[in-house]
């Protein structure tokens, strides 16, 4: 059940790191890692990120996804229009309106990620008692928005080149080449909010919010394909707020990490720390609109000034600030 008018506005702050692999390529430039040209900075679609999460939820969950590959009895793809049919009673309603609100109502209450992330969903209907067919769409506005995933330091793209298993043509002794593009290493920040307003019209529960925040972790975890495997997940921060509309905004701009090398040397989470100072100041400047900070820190990650990351939390609660561990 629904319960938005409890609802509290939240910020996501959400770190992994990624070796010897792809974290999203980009399919116009050779599905090479995607760059900042300027910066040297690894990106990361936040669409790259959604589909982690749908995919966990559906594969790992057994949550009903709406935006995914559905194909029909004869192998072909489902377009947005087939998909919204899966939803629907009838091929004949009494107005547009009437066909818009049983989608909109059917697809939230059964489909996570449209309550998470939104959706804009075509239909095409035959009214009752007139000859031509009306077309329209649902809009939702998903609450849950990520900003795209920015590397903490700059990248370097190796190019790898080798051999297959197959002959590159029948009857040929030649094995035909694999090539690839990949980072030596990546350490990714994720930043997002969950908009309580929004919420409302998806109607996301809180439930919903503890199903992502799995989504983000485990999915990123159990992303063990080719090019994904070797993604770690290392710190996820959920930062509700008391004060309603209220969020202190770019947490993702307020950390750095520290380390010896070159940024294009670093190969291993082990050779940096993560400097929060900036966020621990924003923290204490707005201890008194935060209700709660919840977490999730991977073993490995290391605190700048902090002998372990118990001690960068009880930074936080002496300021005033309830805490909590995320579990699953």
């Amino acid at each position: 059940m629904y319960h938005g008018d409890n609802m509290k506005r939240s910020e996501i702050l959400f770190l992994y790191d990624i070796s010897d692999a792809n974290p999203n390529g980009d399919p116009l430039d050779a599905n090479k890692p995607r760059l900042d040209e300027e910066t040297e900075i690894n990106i990361v679609t936040d669409v790259r990120l959604k589909r982690t999460i749908r995919d966990y939820l559906k594969d790992f969950k057994g949550e009903e996804i709406f935006i995914r590959e559905v194909r029909d009895d004869e192998g072909k793809l489902q377009d947005a229009k087939q998909r919204a049919l899966d939803y629907r009673t009838s091929q004949e309603y009494e107005s547009i309106e009437a066909a818009k609100e049983e989608l909109r109502n059917n697809i939230t209450d059964k489909c996570v990620d449209v309550r998470l992330f939104g959706a804009t969903i075509p239909l095409e209907i035959k009214p009752k008692d007139k000859t031509k067919n009306e077309k329209g769409s649902v809009t939702l506005t998903g609450p849950v928005q990520f900003r795209m995933g920015r590397s903490l330091h700059k990248v370097e793209i190796q190019y790898i080149k080798g051999a297959g298993a197959f002959a590159s043509t029948e009857g040929k002794d030649q094995k035909t080449f694999r090539e690839e593009y990949i980072l030596p290493y990546s350490l990714i920040a994720f930043y997002g909010i969950i908009n309580e307003n929004a919420a409302k019209d998806t109607k996301m529960t809180e439930e919903d919010i503890s199903i992502l925040m799995d989504g983000i972790w485990n999915g990123t975890k159990n992303l063990i394909s080719r090019s994904k495997f070797g993604q770690v997940p290392r710190l996820l921060l959920q930062v509700e707020y008391s004060d309603k509309n209220y969020f202190i905004g770019d947490l993702n701009n307020k950390i750095s990490i520290y380390h010896e090398l070159e940024d294009k040397q670093l190969r291993s989470i082990k050779e940096s720390k993560l400097n929060v100072a900036t966020l621990l100041d924003n923290f204490k400047h707005d201890e008194d609109k935060i209700s709660k900070i919840y977490y999730k820190f991977d073993k490995e990650l290391s605190f700048e000034g902090f002998e372990s990351s118990e001690d960068f939390l009880n930074e936080i609660e002496n300021m005033g600030i309830n805490i909590s561990e995320i579990k699953f």
